[in-house]
């Protein structure tokens, strides 16, 4: 038995013994004070950006021991917060060197550097939270549910609504037929908010602060630009997932747990163009899922860039938001306005009751992370096996008909292949630079 099982089991029995102790009326101050030894240590990937607020939650639950980023301005200003935490500029160098002196880790990285990192603390037997997408390709998607599944390591990945009371009613709603048979799911964002498209910036110095190598990371090697670290890189085929990537898997979360939405069978993409280099600035996807045990087969489209679903569709009302999606049924349509899920409305206004659902709250979104390595409940509901790597596997194939652009890909989800579009294969499953591995 490895020196971290052996801490993890020991956390794990410590937190059940003391929350034991509480109930039956033992002293408080074993809640409030606990033993340096049941602390969670933390090491977090990424402090800036989502990272910031990621590694906030978890010195909120446990102890941040190591912080890690190829940019020395966030490394220093994250260091002011976690003053006795060590320092690291590559996850790799982070792992290696503190081993079993962490029990988890937070990824907040772009996209492309989302699954070695992961996988890498994963096969470490590092408890592992992971921004979403979970994953930069389709392939990445599923294999990290395989390791996590394989490792047997709590994971969850960040696509936080998942906690929020509103976005449980609705797919409680959407599951127990309070719509009747649904018929479609619309699903759109107000993303881009960055530039996507184009050509490349110009070529500049790599700021002094910025190790660029590091921030390449996996992907194919270009020169340093301003264009790419610390947002914009969202745009770009090498480094992030567009418009669908950055926001579904918030956006199609709701209908997601309230419809199964696994496998669909065919994709079809239609867009403003783009160079297979940056994604178009607007893109329309219609993703075609087959009937399951709970449901008939239906569609769902995706809409960003401007794009919109017809205002007819929420039967008299006018769009609240510019995001959120739409579930058509048989008895009544529930719009959803805004990014999480959580706030809705069943339509027509005033002719569909709201049906009384069971549906189980979270502690908050982190917390489930937390508690499922400390042992207070079995498994984050956003986690990588069950829910987060199928959620990103749906999402991102949608990418592989951006690509082909216009052509409808036909998917064979048990061997990851488009069976009519062989051009696709280095989307579904992108080679590493050397030094990375999944």
């Amino acid at each position: 038995m490895s020196q971290d099982t052996t801490r993890r089991d020991f956390i794990q029995t410590t937190t059940a013994l003391g929350a034991a102790w509480w109930v039956s009326g033992g002293p408080k101050a074993f809640a409030k004070e606990p033993s340096p030894l049941e602390r969670v240590r933390y090491a977090c990937i990424g402090v800036g950006g989502k990272g910031k607020s990621d590694s906030a939650d978890a010195g909120q639950h446990g102890d941040v021991v190591a912080i890690c980023d190829i940019d020395e301005n966030n490394l220093n200003k994250a260091s002011k917060k976690f003053k006795k935490a060590e320092k690291f500029v590559d996850y790799r160098e982070m792992l290696d060197t503190m081993g079993d002196k962490i029990d988890a880790v937070t990824v907040s990285t772009p996209d492309h550097s989302h699954a070695p990192a992961s996988a890498m603390a994963m096969k470490m037997g590092k408890a592992c939270f992971t921004q979403k997408p979970l994953t930069h390709s389709v392939y990445e998607a599923r294999r990290l549910a395989e390791i996590a599944k394989e490792s047997g390591v709590p994971t969850m990945m960040g696509n936080q609504g998942t906690a929020k009371s509103g976005l449980r009613k609705a797919a409680a709603i959407i599951k127990e037929g309070g719509l009747g048979t649904i018929k479609e799911v619309h699903i759109f964002t107000n993303r881009p908010v960055w530039k996507q498209g184009g050509e490349r910036p110009a070529t500049a110095t790599v700021p002094k602060e910025v190790h660029w190598d590091l921030w390449l990371g996996p992907a194919p090697e270009r020169p340093y630009a301003p264009g790419y670290h610390p947002f914009a890189w969202r745009g770009w085929w090498d480094f992030g997932t567009g418009a669908l990537g950055d926001m579904a898997c918030h956006t199609v979360n709701m209908p997601f747990m309230g419809l199964d939405l696994r496998n669909p069978t065919s994709i079809v993409a239609e867009s403003s163009g783009h160079n297979r280099d940056s994604y178009p600035q607007q893109s329309k996807i219609v993703f075609q899922f087959p009937a399951n045990e709970a449901r008939p087969a239906l569609p769902l489209i995706w809409y960003d860039g401007g794009y919109k679903p017809d205002v007819a569709l929420l039967l008299g009302e006018d769009f609240k938001h510019d995001s959120g999606s739409i579930i058509v049924g048989e008895n009544g349509t529930l719009y959803s306005y805004g990014d999480y899920g959580d706030n809705w409305m069943l339509l027509p206004t005033g002719e569909v009751s709201e049906p009384n659902v069971e549906f189980e709250e979270s502690p908050g979104h982190f917390t489930e992370y937390h508690q499922a390595i400390t042992g207070e409940r079995k498994e984050a509901t956003s986690n990588f096996v069950n829910y987060a790597g199928p959620l990103t596997e749906t999402i991102l194939l949608g990418n592989l008909a951006v690509w082909a652009d216009g052509k409808k890909i036909e998917w064979d989800p048990k061997n990851l292949k488009a069976t009519n579009a062989p051009e696709v294969a280095g989307i579904i499953k992108n080679d590493y630079r050397d030094g990375y591995t999944l």
